[in-house]
């Protein structure tokens, strides 16, 4: 998602499709029921409203469909107003027979008792990356299996960090970032721009240098994350990363990067087709971690999952359907339509070697984690927003980082 309140990541193709942003659902079968007339007939709901009957995404979905010898009748929600739909539904034991939904509200529909697990559904995710899976895991239990995932990098202009003397190959962990970011302000230029707005947006683009501190969300004020917020804090004092960041968003942090100013930005995979724009060369690089090697990032992308029905004769033919579109023979259309990089080796693979470009994310995404991830499930929204609030308040001076982080572990408390 590029907004990280539900909505999905997009892009990691060189095209970007825009999410639709009203809350009125379409569907490509007809009906909007989650219920189909007869046997033949399976339901799928998923936060795509952007494609239409005529798209590949349609396509794939009736072709999985023939497959499986049914009909597969698809309705189409935005993500904000599928989850209460699926809740909805499940109370009225209506549930769609094959449900895709943003990673981090996987844990939820669980713990409510909606969705089934692999044990039961006999979806085979042996092949998925680990930290991709986990984002669906909880209380040792796997609720569905990831159709792609993308993260957070760092962008940078080439020409600014030519101009500053910056080789980019020496950036390796945070002390030679921050020592590039002084040549940069020394040459003249800006050198790096986030969002560090009050939402979980902020809280989204804090988590790669959170995690790469060898910090736990369930210990927010211990002396790694601490020394996670200093750093941001210490580059807004010494000038190089703007007062701004406090209220970005990650687009109007990407509008100062498109500038040309910035040497750096991090932002996401669906900024590739406006870094296309932006009329200078860029490169991408996975974020480092405080002493070395690629940070976790939090990851985007959706979970392809089975609810619970009351006809448990229905389970079959879905996990036929979610197999299809999970396949490795499909995961590369399916990919290549969702704009996702794929949640297994093999097709990720496959993808750096039809665009060379998109190594780095490929590489950010084979170190990136669930935000729900090492069991969090539904406390990681409290965890966040007092991660969030702990972040503004450092920035804007008004508590020191240790202090900061300190009053948000006793409210998660």
């Amino acid at each position: 998602m590029n907004r990280t309140t539900g909505r999905r990541l997009t892009a990691v193709a060189l095209t970007v499709v825009a999410l639709a942003t009203g809350t009125t659902a379409c569907s490509s079968g007809g009906s909007s029921s989650a219920k189909g007339d007869d046997s033949g007939t399976y339901t799928l709901w998923d936060p795509y409203p952007q494609f239409a009957k005529d798209s590949a995404w349609a396509k794939l979905l009736d072709g999985c469909g023939s497959k499986a010898g049914v009909k597969v009748e698809r309705t189409a929600f935005d993500t904000s107003d599928l989850t209460n739909k699926v809740l909805l539904a499940a109370q009225q034991d209506n549930s769609p027979d094959v449900l895709i939904v943003d990673n981090p509200v996987v844990s939820t529909l669980a713990e409510a008792g909606v969705l089934t697990t692999t044990d039961d559904n006999k979806l085979d995710t042996s092949k998925v990356d680990p930290n991709l899976l986990a984002a669906g895991q909880s209380g040792g239990k796997t609720y569905g299996t990831p159709i792609g995932a993308n993260t957070l990098a760092l962008y940078y202009n080439k020409e600014v960090l030519k101009a500053a003397g910056v080789d980019v190959a020496s950036i390796k962990d945070w002390q030679s970032l921050t020592a590039a970011l002084e040549k940069v302000k020394k040459a003249g230029k800006k050198g790096i721009t986030f969002s560090a707005i009050g939402t979980e947006e902020g809280s989204f683009q804090f988590l790669p240098w959170f995690w790469g501190s060898g910090a736990k969300l369930t210990e927010l004020d211990s002396a790694q994350g601490t020394s996670a917020l200093s750093l941001w804090t210490d580059w807004l004092k010494k000038g190089y990363a703007p007062n701004s960041v406090i209220n970005n968003t990650q687009t109007t942090s990407w509008q100062e990067f498109a500038s040309g100013d910035y040497a750096f930005a991090e932002n996401g995979t669906w900024q590739l087709a406006n870094a296309d724009k932006a009329g200078f060369d860029y490169g991408v690089l996975p974020i480092p971690a405080s002493s070395g090697g690629n940070a976790a990032a939090p990851t985007g992308g959706e979970f392809v999952t089975v609810p619970v029905q009351g006809d448990t004769g229905r389970y079959a033919t879905a996990q036929k359907l979610v197999t299809c579109l999970t396949s490795t023979e499909n995961l590369y259309a399916t990919d290549t339509t969702l704009s996702y990089v794929a949640p297994t080796s093999e097709v990720q693979d496959k993808q750096i070697a039809a665009d060379a470009e998109l190594k780095p994310w490929v590489e950010a995404v084979k170190a990136a984690k669930g935000r729900t991830s090492d069991d969090l499930g539904t406390k990681y929204p409290k965890i966040s927003e007092q991660m969030w609030k702990a972040v503004q308040s450092a920035l804007s001076g008004a508590q020191s980082p240790e202090d900061a982080l300190g009053k948000a572990q006793s409210a998660v408390k």
